[in-house]
Parts: C-alpha cells; sequence; structure tokens
C-alpha cells in the first residue's frame, strides 16, 4: 500500500535571527538569572538576620529580668541586716523642654541648642557625666527631666521613634531602616538601639544622635497651675527622678 502522506517541499529561503535580537536576548536572560540569584542571596541573608535578631532580643529580655532581680535581692538584703537599699546613680536621663523661646539668656539658650532641644515639648535622652550635669543646673527653670525606665524607652522609641537619615526625618517603621544607618556598629534592629539607648552602651553617643528628637503633645490634663516652679514645690520643671514616666507616658 502506497504512503499517502505528503512531504512539504523545503524552503529555499532560512529565516536568520538578528544578532542584535540574540544579544538582547541573552543579555535579558543574564539579567534575569542574576535578579534570581540576587533575590535568593538576599532573602538568605535576612533569614539569617531574622535568627540573629530574635537570639538576641531572648538575650536582652533574661538581661533585664536578671537586672530587676538582682535590685529585688539587694532591697531584701538590706532590709535584713537593718540597712537602707540606695540605688545606683542614674546613668540616663530623659529630658523635655517645658518653654518656649521668649525671655531666655544667652547661656542656657546655647545649652537647649546643643541637646537638641529647638522646640517646646521636645524630647531626648542625654548620657548623665559631670559636664551634662553642670550643664543641666543652667537649664533646669526650662526643662522636666528624670530617669526613664524600660518602659517608657521602648514606648517612646516605638511610638514616637524617627531617625534621622541624610537629614531627613524617617520614621522607625522596619529594622532595616536602624540597620542601613547603625548596621556597621552591629546595631541591626530597633531591639537593638533600644538595648544601646536604656544600658548607655559603648555606642550610645551614635544610637541617639540618629533619633530625632521626641515631638510630644501636652501633657494629659494639661501641666500644673504653676508650670515654672520646681517639681517639689507644686510646679513642673525640675528633676522628677522616676516620675519621669508618669509625664512621658502622657505626653506619648
Amino acid at each position: 500500500m502506497a504512503d499517502k502522506t505528503k512531504t512539504q517541499p523545503a524552503s529555499p529561503f532560512t529565516i536568520e535571527v538578528p544578532e542584535t535580537l540574540l544579544k538582547k536576548r541573552k543579555i535579558s536572560e543574564a539579567h534575569k538569572e542574576a535578579r534570581a540569584q540576587k533575590k535568593e542571596a538576599t532573602h538568605k541573608k535576612r533569614h539569617e538576620r531574622r535568627d540573629v535578631i530574635f537570639k538576641r532580643a531572648e538575650k536582652y529580655v533574661q538581661e533585664y529580668r536578671q537586672r530587676e532581680k538582682d535590685i529585688v535581692e539587694a532591697k531584701r538584703a538590706a532590709r535584713r541586716t537593718g540597712d537602707l537599699y540606695v540605688p545606683a546613680q542614674a546613668r540616663l536621663y530623659f529630658i523635655i523642654r517645658i518653654k518656649g523661646i521668649n525671655h531666655i539668656p544667652p547661656k542656657p539658650r546655647k545649652i537647649l541648642q546643643l541637646f537638641r532641644l529647638l522646640q517646646i515639648n521636645n524630647g531626648v535622652f542625654i548620657r548623665v557625666t559631670k559636664a551634662t550635669a553642670m550643664m543641666l543646673k543652667y537649664i533646669e527653670p526650662y526643662i522636666a527631666y528624670g530617669e526613664p525606665n524600660l518602659k517608657t524607652v521602648r514606648e517612646l522609641i516605638y511610638k514616637r521613634g524617627f531617625g534621622k537619615i541624610d537629614k531627613q526625618r524617617i520614621p522607625l517603621t522596619d529594622n532595616h531602616v536602624v540597620e542601613s544607618k547603625l548596621g556597621k556598629l552591629d546595631i541591626l534592629s530597633i531591639e537593638d538601639l533600644i538595648h544601646e539607648i536604656y544600658s548607655v552602651g559603648p555606642n550610645f553617643k551614635q544610637a541617639n544622635n540618629f533619633l530625632w528628637p521626641f515631638k510630644l503633645n501636652n501633657p494629659t490634663g494639661g501641666w500644673r497651675t504653676r508650670k515654672f516652679r520646681h517639681y517639689v514645690e507644686g510646679g513642673d520643671f525640675g528633676n522628677r527622678e522616676d516620675k519621669i514616666n508618669a509625664l512621658v507616658r502622657s505626653m506619648v
């Protein structure tokens, strides 16, 4: 039986693909492969970095709890022996400017500028040293300050925290914002930043300068009637020690 299939005659003309199109395809495939490799490397690096951040956060929690236990044990030991427990001198202050720009002498005005307290209700962290303690005496009638606890530091950074990147005020909505500026100092996340500020670590200056001055509201219920009297006299300015925490929470 004869084969009835018909064979197509070979075309005398062959269609060649232009050289430019071949190059374009080759470059496009190379770019696509490079993007895929970069995406995979970024995903792997981010996963590893996430594990590091979680482990550090767990270590910080244990450190904070141990610090609280040590204070409780010290108080109990002092009570057993009939002594009085005296807490260690504060290493960290949070300062809030409570007075505007009118009727401020040049020297206190300059110190307020050095502390970056340019507007009323601005707040900053400072390390307590002999020099800063002397400067606080000059500007005490214009500020309220005290020793913040861990909860206050965390609420300020999470709720009102902004970073300074290229002279711009960037909200701290992601760990990448912190890492992009402070990664070279091994500060990779917001929890690392909180730990560095609260513990007054070796990189406190860089971490504090990275934070934009906090912009707070007026306290809930308003200031006291005699705002420009000292706190112990029924006013608002001056050192209020651990009572600064209640004031900050009413202003966040």
